[in-house]
């Protein structure tokens, strides 16, 4: 953390926007990126995220992808009309191809699976130029892909188990059991 921060420390400007209508995981994300060195502002939806764009275009932005209010796309915009050299890094609990196509497209640098790790966001956020971020050093696991897929797919549809199983192309009753069990690691 030590050299992330000291990075950090020697940027001209160190404003950051956080988005992400998960309030707990908003805080936490925001706090460690605080203490990394940025100075954070933290939005719950897209409204809100525009106003803090409008008052003042951060340098750096981390965005959920889906919010209540809308999509992540919207901020990326208006923080790439207000301004052009921001690093715009987008996050979500349910990635896919043609979502970070999207967020590239819009003008995001990087595209980040949730949870994410604060270093890992740090990474991204300072990669130089169009250079990725190296990969993270605890990536999700693949049945923990899998899980977050299928809760949120779940979460889609209502809570309904026959729906959910029939979107997925799986039985009922397999789904069941996946949903009684833990999150894998």
């Amino acid at each position: 953390m030590t050299d992330l921060s000291n990075l950090i420390a020697a940027l001209p400007d160190r404003s950051l926007l956080v988005l992400d209508d998960d309030l707990a995981l908003r805080t936490r994300l925001g706090r460690a990126l605080e203490q990394r060195g940025f100075v954070v502002t933290t939005a719950g939806g897209v409204v809100e995220a525009l106003e803090a764009v409008r008052a003042a275009p951060p340098a750096f932005a981390v965005l959920d992808m889906r919010l209540e209010d809308g999509t992540g796309l919207k901020v990326v915009e208006a923080i790439r009309d207000a301004r052009p050299d921001a690093r715009v890094i987008m996050l979500t609990g349910y990635g896919n191809i043609a979502t970070a196509v999207a967020a590239v497209k819009a003008g995001a640098v990087d595209y980040l699976a949730k949870p994410a790790d604060a270093d890992d966001v740090a990474r991204a956020l300072l990669a130089a130029g169009d250079m990725q971020a190296a990969p993270p050093d605890n990536p999700m696991s693949a049945d923990r892909v899998r899980w977050e897929h299928i809760q949120r797919v779940y979460e889609l549809c209502g809570h309904n188990v026959s729906e959910t199983a029939r979107r997925l192309s799986m039985h009922r009753r397999t789904l069941q059991r996946i949903l009684a069990k833990r999150a894998p690691r």
